[in-house]
């Protein structure tokens, strides 16, 4: 039977208790690999959480033209609340290009390059809302779709 020599102090080596230095370095290399994976995950959450508040506020849009074309009936089946992207804000007192003007400034003030048309086949609306995605890791020009009927 093999016994250990007693160190100074009364000690053998097989009762030393304690972490070497390589053993604490090995952990702080796993705990900062693992908290590094944390942070990714964070930023990511963080930029994926951007774009669904976008396209959340895409439809809220959306379905605020198809309301205000709803409660203005004979006006959205005559055609009179189309317009096409990139038209700009229009100019006028009737009640569809003040719904269009308040409806165009929400967008293009809440979504980034934000920009919205509607269109009406019949009794068929549809509203295209796009904006600039980029920030959010998306598209550069995301768009939502809506279709309805009056």
């Amino acid at each position: 039977m093999h016994t250990t020599a007693p160190r100074p102090g009364g000690k053998s080596r097989s009762n030393a208790n304690g972490f070497t230095l390589l053993e604490v370095l090995v952990a702080l290399i796993v705990l900062s690999i693992g908290l590094l994976g944390l942070a990714s995950m964070q930023a990511n959450g963080l930029k994926h959480n951007h774009s669904a508040y976008l396209r959340s506020q895409a439809v809220t849009y959306a379905y605020d033209i198809i309301d205000r074309m709803r409660a203005n009936h004979s006006s959205a089946v005559a055609g009179n609340y189309s317009i096409a992207m990139a038209a700009g804000v229009p100019t006028g007192t009737s009640i569809p290009a003040t719904d269009l003007a308040q409806w165009l400034t929400l967008v293009a003030g809440n979504l980034p390059a934000g920009d919205a048309e509607t269109t009406i086949n019949g009794r068929v609306i549809t509203v295209t809302v796009q904006w600039d995605d980029t920030r959010a890791g998306g598209e550069a020009t995301e768009k939502l779709v809506v279709k309805s009927e009056l």
